[in-house]
């Protein structure tokens, strides 16, 4: 594919959708684009402003805490693998995720987890031991479970 038809793609690739630069490369190299095309490709994507790590990065951050409900710890680990630069992981997290909005979340959480278990209050050591570890697959850290807790 020539360099000119691969820019377009991609354009209409991060149009349609914010990425990261991680998933623009393996598009690239889907389609058979590598070495200094893609460089230049990706270069162009950025001066273009069809790319940008830190939007994408704000982005993730606060979709995947309001839709999907995750931790600051899966969102992060999510973030690592997608090899995102991280000076701008804390930032987002500042100014996408309000401590208060991030208790109110977990009180939301653990109230689902009681009900969908049909638990009742007080709770038993064995209980509490099931809403902790769904909590912390969620990826919401030990020492803000026992706050709200």
């Amino acid at each position: 594919m020539d360099q000119r038809k691969a820019f377009l793609k991609l354009m209409r690739f991060c149009v349609y959708q914010e990425r990261c630069e991680q998933e623009v490369r393996k598009k690239l190299r889907d389609l058979m684009v590598v070495g200094e095309d893609a460089d230049m490709i990706v270069e162009e994507l950025v001066t273009e402003n069809f790319l940008n790590e830190k939007r994408y990065v704000h982005l993730y951050v606060s979709n995947k805490f309001r839709l999907k409900k995750w931790g600051r710890v899966k969102i992060r680990k999510g973030l690592h693998e997608k090899k995102v630069p991280r000076q701008y992981i804390e930032p987002a997290f500042e100014e996408e995720i309000e401590e208060e909005d991030y208790q109110v979340m977990i009180k939301q959480l653990i109230q689902k987890k009681i009900a969908f278990l049909r638990l009742e209050e007080p709770l038993a050591f064995k209980d509490r031991q099931k809403v902790v570890r769904y909590l912390l697959q969620k990826g919401y850290e030990m020492e803000e479970i026992k706050k709200v807790f």
